[in-house]
């Protein structure tokens, strides 16, 4: 306790126990019992910064949850950078092991309607990414199967190739949906596009168990 409030304590008892609390000469009494004691002095109270402290700290902590929204809004797992350009001309084929050789070759024929379209032409390499990872993400979310995506050949035959082309052959493969993918027939752009068959998501299994479930009728 600082000696102040101490003595203050001290002088109070001591009055009380002669009889004098506080009462009508409580004023007189408590300047002649305080009399050469020193009052503390009190350290200045912190001052809240002005409009200009406020606004940097806005500003910070807006900074701050915007950089945590993109931390969960991007999920995007496709890689950004390091992949190679293809020749122009150069024919994108993949499958993943256990795909019928029955249904690459209607997928490579064409012989798929695409129920989706997705143009990638004249976009930045990061914008494509993005893209393509919605597309895919949201058709297979949607059911679909099959989709056509075109990137493009590049500027001319004979020089760096195209670097679309090269990422959308790298990106196909990172994609967990994705179970082939080939170049399109010349109709539907050739080596500038390519077939996409996706696997068969929860929701379209199910459904597909329905219909299956429906069709039947029991034997006589």
């Amino acid at each position: 306790m600082a000696w102040s409030g101490l003595w203050f304590t001290v002088a109070i008892i001591a009055n009380c126990a002669r009889g004098v609390c506080m009462g009508e000469d409580d004023d007189s009494l408590f300047r002649d019992e305080m009399a050469g004691v020193t009052p503390l002095e009190h350290e200045p109270r912190a001052h809240r910064r002005g409009g200009a402290g406020r606004q940097r700290d806005s500003s910070l902590a807006q900074r701050r949850r915007a950089a945590v929204a993109s931390a969960v809004a991007d999920r995007n797992t496709l890689a950004d950078g390091g992949i190679e350009p293809l020749d122009a001309w150069y024919v994108s084929s993949w499958k993943r092991p256990g795909i019928q050789h029955g249904v690459f070759r209607r997928l490579k024929q064409g012989r798929y309607e695409s129920q989706a379209r997705l143009d990638l032409h004249r976009m930045g390499v990061e914008q494509a990414r993005r893209e393509l990872y919605e597309f895919v993400t949201e058709a297979f979310q949607l059911g679909l199967r099959s989709l056509l995506v075109v990137h493009g050949k590049g500027r001319t035959a004979g020089d760096q190739g195209s670097i679309l082309k090269g990422c959308v052959d790298h990106w196909l493969r990172e994609l967990d949906a994705v179970q082939a993918f080939h170049s399109a027939q010349p109709q539907h752009g050739g080596t500038g596009a390519v077939y996409v068959l996706l696997r068969k998501s929860e929701s379209a299994k199910q459904a597909t168990r329905e219909q299956f479930s429906r069709g039947r009728s029991p034997t006589e």
